[in-house]
């Protein structure tokens, strides 16, 4: 019996050494040397201070600011734990809304939302990621269609030409990956970023 326990003892430690630390290892090392902003994260960061990930959104909610499309995200209700409550891009929690075209309620929320963009000021017609949300409720990105209609309003909240704002959209505009796969969109966080860096700029120079 121990002839044969024996050889399946070696390859369990083996295989264990072999997949679950050897593998892992080789894999993060080589992740680190080819690609190590995604192996770290993707983080982004202002004046050396880590400020959010490119690839995880987050509610930005200041006139003076590009807004994200909804986030559908919860977490548990601090005061009972057996409910949830909204919290938009909890990236510990990551999924959608799973309200189909037919539901009331997903019908009733998009109205409102279309009506509040209204009064925000949003121009032209609502475009849908601006009251829809993403499957997986932590997309960064928008459209650029959205950020567009955005742009009056962040340059009023801001006191700063359109153009310049309109301008900043455009140059941020990410085309679809290798030409062909997704579509054109605007990565918010960043695109906040350099909004706040061109407000900087406009009250030096008194502009």
């Amino acid at each position: 019996m121990l002839s044969q326990i024996r050889p399946a003892i070696v390859l369990l430690a083996l295989f264990t050494v072999l997949t679950g630390v050897i593998y892992p290892l080789a894999i993060t090392g080589v992740a680190q040397v080819v690609l190590p902003s995604q192996a770290n994260g993707s983080l982004v960061k202002a004046k050396d201070v880590v400020v959010g990930s490119s690839l995880i959104g987050q509610p930005f909610t200041s006139d003076k600011y590009f807004h994200p499309r909804p986030s559908a995200t919860s977490a548990p209700d601090p005061k009972d734990s057996s409910k949830t409550i909204d919290a938009p891009y909890n990236a510990a929690n990551s999924g959608g809304s799973n309200l189909g075209p037919t539901s009331q309620k997903l019908v009733d929320r998009v109205k409102a939302d279309v009506e509040a963009k209204r009064g925000a000021g949003l121009q032209g017609s609502i475009p849908a990621d601006a009251v829809t949300t993403s499957a997986s409720g932590l997309d960064p990105h928008i459209s650029p269609e959205y950020a567009f209609a955005q742009a009056s309003a962040v340059a009023k909240a801001r006191n700063i030409p359109e153009a310049k704002v309109k301008a900043l959209v455009e140059a941020h505009v990410e085309g679809r990956d290798l030409g062909l796969v997704g579509e054109p969109r605007v990565n918010v966080l960043l695109l906040n970023m350099a909004l706040d860096a061109l407000s900087s700029s406009q009250d030096v120079s008194g502009q």
